[in-house]
């Protein structure tokens, strides 16, 4: 029997190209679905740096003649690093010249062109549906965020069946919305252009193409689901998201638990675990060595490490971290991102201000990712919306305890303290309502309270490092979706994956007796 083949169409993907925390879904999703032998096969743009790190890659049959951006595009098939798992990535000219961030130039200005460049990867995604390619046609694509969302419009209007459908919502503000007078040259039928379909605000919006036509819509947490129908959280797609809530269906995230690994990182200095955190000053002090930071193992360091940008409440931080160095003179603060420009100058700002309490690295860098993680007391995550949160989930595997605004995934996953003496008994951290400075400031007083009682805050660190954040549960929620949606003649290869690991063993062993 052969396996189910689910292709997973985005942006982005660690370690070919990574913006946020959708790179790291895609490849540790992917993955974690090889290993339970479905055929999974990452399909993204060749980006300059995507055709330099990828494995053994190699020209996948002819060109793909009469995409939409108005040149031929070319398949390759090379594997990821690491990982080993099948990826797909589409050369254009127009993916060629983003050398940088994918979706935006230096000036952070949007492409003129992305309609049309992420079009043709939509366009490419539906020709491997049909067919129309050497490589096998999946038995259900996975659309991932607006950058893929115009496949699922595709699949209908081409009338291309025995392929499954599903759009993954990871960011509901980001909705691709473009000029509606490209729709003839990406291949949208006037029957989908109304208000039904993909126009949004007279607007032709990739995004809301996907939730008109994919089978089934997921988001990445079960709170951020039930916010994207309220006008609050929405973004003016709360109608169309209700009017579809029987194909909606929350599917928490996971985290790539090999990588992101106390125990076992070799990026850090010292590797550690929530039964003995000894190793854990170690990487503290490494932390502040390369952040040129005084080394001094008493003082609260309290880290950044996201976009800087307003849903990530930079203004709002930029305004309550000075009041917090000055009712705390001990406090160190680390930050790590990037973003909007005049937010990164105004923490530049920051930390000449206080060059020897702020550190600031514009831009990513994995080493300093894992240093951040390992080595801070605490993560401060400010977020005006969040559908998941990957960033406090890092830093809860490594004891670092956040201090995160109480919207979508973090209330899933983070453990309130509470405004006790001593915190919950389960808490693994501190959540807080409203986008001002004294919310903030309020939220980081408390957490500063609870490191100071030595015995609280250790019982918070191994509340966080304790839950299981593995890619496992997720998978298996991600495969029973893909069997809903499958072809019937498909779905026993689902079911095959969904088999317990006990079980597929047990079987194995068996037809081996039987071959004997």
């Amino acid at each position: 029997m052969g396996k189910a083949r689910v292709l997973l169409v985005a942006s982005e993907a660690v370690p070919l190209m990574k913006t946020g925390g959708l790179a790291d879904v895609i490849s540790a999703l992917a993955a974690e679905l090889v290993e339970r032998h479905v055929d999974a096969t990452v399909l993204m743009p060749a980006y300059p740096a995507a055709l330099a790190a990828a494995d053994a890659l190699r020209p996948l049959g002819p060109l793909l003649e009469d995409l939409p951006g108005g040149g031929p595009g070319r398949l390759l098939l090379g594997t990821m690093p690491g990982s080993g798992v099948p990826v797909l990535l589409l050369e254009t000219a127009r993916f060629a010249v983003r050398s940088g961030n994918p979706y935006v130039d230096a000036d952070g200005n949007e492409y003129p062109d992305n309609a049309l460049a992420f079009g043709d990867l939509a366009h490419a995604a539906a020709r491997i549906c049909a067919g129309e390619t050497v490589f096998p046609a999946p038995h259900v694509l996975h659309a991932n965020d607006w950058h893929a969302g115009l496949a699922p419009l595709l699949l209908r209007a081409q009338g291309i069946t025995g392929v499954g459908s599903a759009l993954t919502i990871h960011n509901l503000a980001f909705q691709g919305n473009m000029a509606m007078d490209t729709a003839d040259a990406l291949g949208v039928p006037h029957a989908m252009r109304g208000a039904d379909g993909a126009e949004f605000w007279g607007k032709l919006s990739f995004l809301k193409a996907g939730v008109a036509y994919a089978d089934r819509i997921t988001t990445v947490s079960d709170t951020y689901a039930r916010e994207i129908l309220t006008p609050q959280f929405g973004y003016g797609f709360e109608g169309m998201l209700n009017a579809r809530r029987d194909a909606l269906v929350a599917i928490a995230n996971g985290v790539d638990t090999a990588t992101w690994n106390p125990a076992s990182d070799a990026l850090i200095a010292r590797t550690f675990h929530v039964d003995d955190m000894s190793g854990k000053s170690s990487c503290k002090r490494e932390l502040q060595k390369l952040s040129g930071l005084p080394v001094e193992p008493f003082a609260p360091l309290i880290a950044l490490g996201s976009r800087i940008t307003h849903q990530k409440m930079a203004d709002v931080a930029l305004a309550a971290l000075p009041r917090l160095l000055n009712i705390h003179p001990r406090a160190q603060i680390v930050v790590l991102g990037r973003g909007d420009q005049a937010y990164e100058a105004a923490f530049r700002e920051l930390a000449a201000a206080h060059p020897d309490r702020v550190a600031v690295h514009m831009g990513y860098s994995e080493k300093l990712a894992h240093a951040l993680h390992a080595g801070a007391d605490m993560l401060l995550h400010g977020s005006r919306f969040e559908p998941y949160g990957l960033t406090p989930i890092y830093s809860m595997l490594y004891g670092t305890i956040p201090v995160a605004s109480r919207v979508g995934g973090l209330c899933d996953t983070v453990v309130d303290a509470g405004d006790g003496d001593a915190p919950a008994d389960s808490a693994s951290g501190v959540l807080f309502d409203g986008d001002d400075a004294d919310d903030m400031v309020i939220a980081l007083e408390r957490a500063l309270q609870l490191y100071s009682q030595g015995a609280h805050w250790q019982r918070m660190q191994r509340n966080a490092m304790r839950p299981d954040f593995s890619w496992s549960g997720p998978a298996l929620k991600y495969l029973r979706m893909y069997e809903e949606i499958a072809p019937e003649a498909a779905r026993p290869l689902f079911a095959n994956s969904l088999m317990p690991r006990a079980k597929e063993a047990d079987l194995a062993a068996q037809a081996l007796r039987a071959r004997a």
